[in-house]
């Protein structure tokens, strides 16, 4: 199979999981900040970009980010750092997935980390994404706190999207479209700090 027919897969993959929305200037802009096309991640680590087409193809490492309006792949500069933490690609499914309690939760979000729409994450780890997971859910629950309203519930709300806000970028138009509607930054950072000013 040539270069350009596992690129084309790679898309068309891509846009199974994502939509076909259009990338603007701005989001250009964003990607190419936050992310590296997966052909100079390759050159960088000396590894053969078709070989990694097809192991994202097969399912072993995660898809891209984002596909840049000229149809670069632009990926985490970390992409390879969780496969060579679980001691190489054939042993990633494995030792992701164990680092959750219950098969079945590990088992998603291996499929979800497969799909590459932790965009909402600087470091794609298994610690960020149940950090994540548990901080969106106390922002989510704040207001049904027996205290809510006062000074210590102020601060610990704050102190909840504080931490988040580390943990996340800023998101691009783009993914308000393909993920259809707000991110997390926008309902659990920016919508609470408004709700909520800091006393």
């Amino acid at each position: 199979m040539t270069e350009p027919d596992l690129k084309q897969q790679l898309a068309e993959r891509f846009r199974e999981v994502n939509g076909d929305h259009p990338m603007s200037d701005a989001d250009d802009a964003y990607t190419n900040a936050q992310f590296v096309t997966l052909e100079e991640l390759c050159a960088a680590h000396g590894r053969d970009v078709d070989a990694v087409r097809r192991l994202m193809l097969g399912r072993r490492l995660p898809l891209p980010g984002y596909l840049r309006s000229d149809g670069a792949e632009m990926v985490p500069a970390d992409l390879f750092a969780l496969a060579d933490e679980a001691g190489g690609v054939e042993l990633l499914e494995a030792w992701f997935t164990a680092q959750w309690a219950d098969p079945d939760t590990g088992k998603a979000e291996w499929n979800a980390y497969l799909s590459g729409q932790y965009v909402c994450l600087h470091a794609v780890t298994p610690a960020a994404i149940q950090r994540k997971e548990y901080l969106t859910a106390a922002i989510s629950a704040s207001e049904n706190e027996p205290d809510a309203g006062s000074a210590r519930w102020y601060g610990r709300l704050h102190a909840l999207v504080d931490e988040l806000d580390a943990l996340e970028p800023a998101f691009t138009a783009y993914d308000r479209l393909r993920f259809g509607g707000p991110t997390s930054r926008d309902t659990c950072i920016d919508a609470i700090r408004t709700r909520f000013p800091r006393r």
